[in-house]
């Protein structure tokens, strides 16, 4: 009897494993079932990595600290609805609603989703802190009186838009990353212990007051870019203006005036205790 060569038997297994990995490959994947995550279907415990793939960025976590520094900045307030755009592991969605906030996190990839929702019934917050498996872009956030994210520049001047016609007032809080030219509201930096991704960003989405009021017989008139406004009040120029959420401000001959933006009207006080009222011509 002839003895095959080790070599030859060697070659044969790795033929046979070969043919194997290519049937399993050309094999379809089990069906997932609806409401049913591809770890779920395996029975696998999943656990999120830093530097995953996802749809338009890897996954990196928020530190903790600049989590609680974010909701800070945004003055968070129990009862108010904050959505988290791209929620990953869900810490900031349940960091929101162990403040007594209703939250909610859209994130696209839904194993993270799941995982999100078990940390959140262990924090004891699942009653506040919602997740869904979605696209963030094609996504309905006006309910949010706060957005927060930590997504590339990219990324957040293409949910610019969406963001500026959200209701006046709306903050808006980044990790780290602009809105292209849109200048930031505030900032905070946090110190000790933090080595990365240390700056949470603050916007407050501001009313539209371009174009001319009637102020007593006189004309205002607004030039507006995001936040800050520009003008004359009748042959006055204005300076130091400024949109808050539905509050202007602005300054002329040294005179501030403050005042509240209520669709077509504008009622507010002056710096040496006047009253004034504008109308949109």
């Amino acid at each position: 009897m002839r003895i095959p060569s080790i070599s030859a038997f060697a070659r044969t297994v790795r033929v046979i494993l070969g043919g194997l990995a290519l049937l399993a490959l050309a094999a379809p994947p089990p069906a997932v079932a609806q409401g049913e995550t591809p770890a779920q279907k395996w029975n696998l415990p999943y656990v999120p990595y830093e530097g995953q793939d996802g749809k338009d960025v890897v996954w990196v976590p928020t530190p903790e600290p600049l989590v609680e520094k974010m909701l800070d900045i945004a003055k968070v307030r129990p009862g108010e609805t904050l959505v988290d755009l791209g929620s990953g592991d869900g810490r900031t969605v349940i960091a929101a609603a162990r403040r007594g906030l209703a939250a909610r996190g859209i994130e696209y990839n839904p194993d993270m989703v799941g995982y999100a929702r078990q940390r959140a019934a262990e924090a004891g917050v699942g009653d506040r802190a919602k997740f869904e498996a979605a696209d963030i872009f094609e996504s309905d956030f006006t309910d949010a009186q706060i957005i927060t994210l930590f997504l590339l520049p990219s990324l957040n001047e293409r949910l610019r838009g969406d963001i500026l016609k959200l209701k006046p007032g709306t903050r808006i809080v980044s990790n780290t990353f602009g809105m292209g030219d849109w200048p930031v509201d505030d900032m905070a930096t946090v110190g000790d212990g933090c080595s990365a991704w240390c700056t949470a960003l603050l916007w407050v989405v501001p009313a539209s007051v371009e174009g001319a009021w009637r102020v007593g017989d006189r004309t205002l008139t607004f030039e507006q870019k995001f936040q800050l406004v520009e003008g004359r009040l009748g042959d006055r120029p204005i300076s130091l203006g400024r949109v808050w959420g539905e509050q202007v401000t602005f300054v002329v001959d040294g005179v501030k005036y403050t005042g509240t933006i209520n669709g077509r009207t504008i009622e507010g006080q002056t710096s040496d205790g006047g009253a004034w009222t504008a109308t949109r011509s």
